[in-house]
């Protein structure tokens, strides 16, 4: 079994507040629970206007899809217009 976990940084340049924040990153997350069946959470930067942590957590029996969904996350977050990926941290146990 193995257990794949991102970290991932974001900017929201066009928020302008913590009720147009959480519009959009929930937008963000219900499409990707929804697209790849995994795990997310905001867990970090609660309270800035413009800034989010995600969390990002999936689990399965080959490494290689563990891998892969967790990868196509990252991608499918980076490609979408309204934030910006700062960065991000993949760990696979």
């Amino acid at each position: 079994m193995f257990v794949g976990v991102s970290q991932i940084e974001l900017f929201i340049p066009e928020s302008g507040s913590l009720k147009s924040k959480r519009f959009v990153l929930n937008s963000i997350k219900t499409k990707i629970r929804n697209k790849f069946n995994v795990s997310v959470a905001e867990i970090g930067n609660n309270e800035k206007w413009q800034r989010s942590t995600l969390a990002v957590s999936t689990i399965s029996n080959d490494r290689k899809i563990t891998d892969s969904t967790i990868h196509k996350v990252i991608h499918f977050v980076e490609s979408d217009f309204r934030v910006e990926l700062v960065d991000y941290t993949i760990e696979i146990f």
